[in-house]
């Protein structure tokens, strides 16, 4: 209860860097985390952990050798993604600093990015600016996943970022539609 009632004040606060106004479900959980081979990536980021849904997800299917740090910016959904997995490192910043974060953690280039940023509410230069410091810092046939929900996709930002995915990656995916999520989403699964 209390993520939930942190999660909608954060949205109140900031709309535009939360996106959503309940954490995201199970089944989109699902759709995001089980989609990726877990058994050969070793160098992985998440964006946007929230209340750490994902995070938990990602925690337990990670291979012993792997590395993982999530990115939040918000100090109060960082602490959430900390009480839920104390074992992993959240570090409160923005996904912009990715490559002076990934060489302070001794990261090389990136397996796969989990990412639960609200892209359709970016401004055009932020989505340039987060996506071209990600997909340089991947590696060959780096996988990428994020969430969109429905109603976003159709507003001009959604379908800018919709461009971009299909201009910065050789395969671009989508999942089922996960109807059991508040709003309703489906996962871009993506491939460099």
């Amino acid at each position: 209860m209390r993520e939930s009632i942190t999660f909608l004040k954060e949205f109140v606060k900031h709309p535009t860097k939360v996106g959503a106004i309940a954490p995201s479900s199970p089944g989109l959980v699902a759709a995001m985390v089980d989609w990726f081979d877990w058994m050969a990536i070793r160098n992985v980021v998440e964006f946007g952990p929230g209340t750490g849904v994902f995070t938990e997800a990602i925690v337990d299917r990670l291979h012993p050798e792997a590395k993982f740090f999530a990115i939040e910016r918000s100090h109060e959904m960082a602490e959430l993604a900390r009480a839920r997995c104390p074992s992993a490192k959240v570090i409160e910043d923005s996904a912009t600093n990715l490559n002076a974060i990934c060489d302070a953690e001794g990261m090389g280039k990136i397996d796969a990015v989990i990412c639960g940023l609200p892209w359709a509410s970016f401004p055009d230069s932020l989505q340039a600016e987060i996506m071209e410091a990600m997909v340089d810092r991947m590696s060959q046939s780096g996988q990428f996943a994020t969430f969109a929900y429905w109603q976003g996709v159709v507003l001009p930002a959604g379908r800018r970022f919709s461009r971009r995915l299909r201009n910065s990656f050789q395969e671009v995916g989508r999942s089922h539609t996960v109807w059991r999520n508040l709003p309703p989403a489906f996962v871009y699964r993506c491939v460099k």
